[in-house]
């Protein structure tokens, strides 16, 4: 008889800022995290933002990380599937992880039946309707004419570059409280999916709040929040997916 199923879901964790030292402090926080759950995880989603900013050249890579790199591989290398979503800051993720370290890449959100149950995950960035500048940015991001062009500046300045540029974007900003369900595009995606199917479990991230939103009797939406201020994960045992907080601040 197999283990009891446990399947964990975590997103946002933003690896790489504000600085050096508050972001290794959250490394550790998070690695901790892995081998808490590693004892009983059956499967493992990560659904994207793990970094604040991630770009892959043919034999370079971000500098940093090997502590959250290293517990990933030992994570895969004993069996358990870990699952990575590429989000709208680390959506330069191409192969390395899955040679590497035996990850499952996702470039688009999923559908997953599990115990019978229907589970949609995905970051969330770029769904539903509105929001079309970032739509446009997202197109040209994932360009792969637009990646080679980048690929072309040399590492010490592209990724100099990148991180300038990500700093000033809402990773590190404190997002709004709950907007009310027609402004919270999330949710509105939800609604408008659930016309043509049912889900029992919308799953995503990237809207920074942890929440918990009933849909309808048989569905609802979980955002995972994440891992600046909230620290919080989600685990699904077969028959319902809840929202845990992962203690209050990071280890130093």
């Amino acid at each position: 008889m197999g283990k009891p199923q446990k399947i964990y879901f975590a997103s946002d964790f933003h690896l790489g800022i504000p600085s050096y030292e508050k972001s290794l402090a959250r490394e550790k926080k998070v690695v901790k995290w892995l081998d808490e759950v590693k004892q009983d995880a059956t499967e493992l989603f990560l659904v994207g933002d793990v970094f604040d900013f991630w770009f892959e050249y043919k034999r370079v890579i971000p500098k940093g990380f090997v502590r959250l790199q290293g517990k990933i591989a030992e994570i895969t290398d004993s069996g358990i599937p870990v699952h990575y979503f590429i989000g709208n800051h680390d959506m330069w993720v191409f192969n390395y992880f899955e040679q590497e370290l035996g990850v499952i890449m996702h470039r688009e959100p999923i559908t997953r039946t599990i115990n019978g149950k229907e589970l949609f995950i995905g970051h969330g960035d770029g769904l539903g309707s509105g929001d079309n500048g970032y739509k446009f940015i997202k197109k040209v991001f994932r360009n792969p004419v637009c990646q080679w062009l980048f690929e072309r500046l040399h590492p010490n300045f592209g990724i100099g570059l990148a991180l300038a540029w990500s700093k000033k974007s809402r990773g590190i900003t404190a997002e709004p409280g709950f907007l009310g369900e027609e402004k919270e595009f999330l949710v509105q995606f939800c609604k408008d999916y659930l016309n043509k199917e049912h889900i029992d479990y919308f799953v995503f991230g990237h809207r920074h709040l942890p929440l918990d939103f009933e849909l309808s009797a048989t569905s609802r939406y979980i955002n995972l929040g994440e891992w600046i201020n909230h620290f919080t994960y989600g685990i699904f045992d077969g028959n319902k997916l809840e929202l845990k907080s992962f203690n209050s601040a990071p280890s130093k």
